[in-house]
């Protein structure tokens, strides 16, 4: 016997690190079993009222997926039934332009997931037959839908016996096994994923059984005030026994702190006339930006970063003329804006500029156009540039 056990612990020192910390969470089907029953017994009765939820149209599951990447539900929630609106099927959506697309995304963010569902709406009306693919690894060849998009599509639209592990699961998982490791380690996400798969193995339910794990993240086991008392596996969690839930799953490491940038940028008029500029027939230059890179594809006013010991304005008259080709004199200034995007936080100081010499050409971006005040609403913007848009708009803004 004890041959055979020393035998047993000599192959777990050779066993590889995945496979060691893969065996961790395996548990016996009994508690499987028991653990499957009471997370839909107590999901039938607490549903997160989310509208992609109450539907399994595959189409608004897909709009649903790719706005929610990198996003917060309520800020998804806002947008959705108003993009549905716009593009309410998935033909509607292939037949729309790029621009149109943006200016129905405009505020949300990460525009390349605009671009990415736009691209991936008229390949499924080319190749598929506006047919949503029911399998994950067709799913995955379309632009901008990656693993978890792709299960996520899989799973709640199709009921298709795939695990879909977000960072609610990720949390949910970790307490109930006490995991102290990093659960987007590749070795920790097979395992929290092969066990939501034998979950689903036991019985099916792949649409509720994920739907269930990732409300049950979103409202009990949240990340700083669990309510483990009323929750449905805290007969099994690890977590709960050691009574430090919130110490699972382990702390990432702090971020470094967002960048701060100082913008110069500037509003070109054609027409200097003060009172035609009041009634919104003023014309001011906009540039498009470069589709690659971030806010890609969305319109602004020219300028951009300024260097190192360089005064804002000879910013604001340099980024111009390498942006557009212009030679303008910087005035006056209009405004101070600042604003934080996810990775990083702006200054942008607003200068009213006079063409002096060239003419409007893309040099470091793709468009150019003069566009009168009435009509900049029309284009998608980033969110820093709209509050320039709307003092434009009330007259608040004029050339002198």
């Amino acid at each position: 016997m004890s041959g055979r056990r020393r035998h047993s612990d000599e192959s777990a020192k050779k066993m590889p690190d995945d496979r060691r910390e893969e065996s961790a969470i395996l548990l016996d089907s009994q508690l499987v079993r028991r653990l499957r029953r009471s997370l839909l017994r107590w999901h039938a009765g607490v549903r997160r009222d989310v509208p992609w939820r109450q539907t399994t149209d595959p189409y608004r599951i897909l709009v649903a997926e790719y706005m929610s990447q990198q996003t917060q539900l309520e800020r998804v929630r806002a947008y959705y039934e108003r993009f549905l609106q716009r593009f309410p099927t998935i033909e509607a959506l292939a037949r729309a332009s790029l621009h149109e697309v943006r200016k129905a995304w405009e505020g949300l963010g990460y525009y390349a997931r605009a671009r990415h569902l736009h691209e991936t709406a008229r390949r499924i009306v080319d190749e598929y037959r506006g047919r949503v693919p029911e399998d994950p690894a067709l799913l995955q060849t379309l632009p901008g839908c990656g693993p978890y998009t792709a299960a996520a599509v899989a799973s709640l639209a199709f009921n298709r016996p795939v695990p879909v592990v977000d960072g609610n699961v990720r949390r949910v998982l970790c307490r109930l096994f006490a995991l102290d490791e990093d659960p987007r380690r590749p070795a920790i996400e097979r395992q929290l994923r092969a066990f939501v798969a034998g979950m689903i193995a036991v019985g099916g339910e792949a649409r509720e059984i994920n739907q269930a794990l990732m409300d049950l993240g979103a409202l009990v086991c949240r990340p700083r005030a669990p309510q483990c008392a009323r929750c449905c596996w805290n007969f099994a969690c690890r977590a709960w026994r050691l009574a430090s839930p919130t110490a699972f799953p382990r702390a990432r490491a702090a971020s470094r702190t967002r960048p701060h940038f100082e913008i110069a940028v500037g509003v070109i008029w054609r027409n200097r006339a003060g009172a035609a500029s009041r009634r919104g027939n003023g014309e001011v230059l906009i540039a498009q930006r470069r589709e690659e890179g971030l806010l890609g594809g969305l319109w602004e006013f020219p300028g951009g970063k300024r260097e190192s010991g360089e005064s804002l304005r000879r910013c604001c008259a340099r980024e111009i003329r390498e942006e557009v080709g212009l030679h303008v004199r910087v005035g006056r200034k209009l405004m101070t804006i600042r604003h934080a995007y996810s990775h990083f936080r702006i200054t942008m100081h607003v200068f009213e500029c006079r063409p002096l010499s060239g003419s409007p050409r893309a040099l470091g971006c793709q468009r150019v156009r003069w566009v009168r005040c009435r009509h900049l609403h029309r284009y998608p913007f980033p969110a820093a540039n709209l509050r320039i848009i709307e003092a434009l708009r009330k007259g608040e803004l004029v050339p002198k």
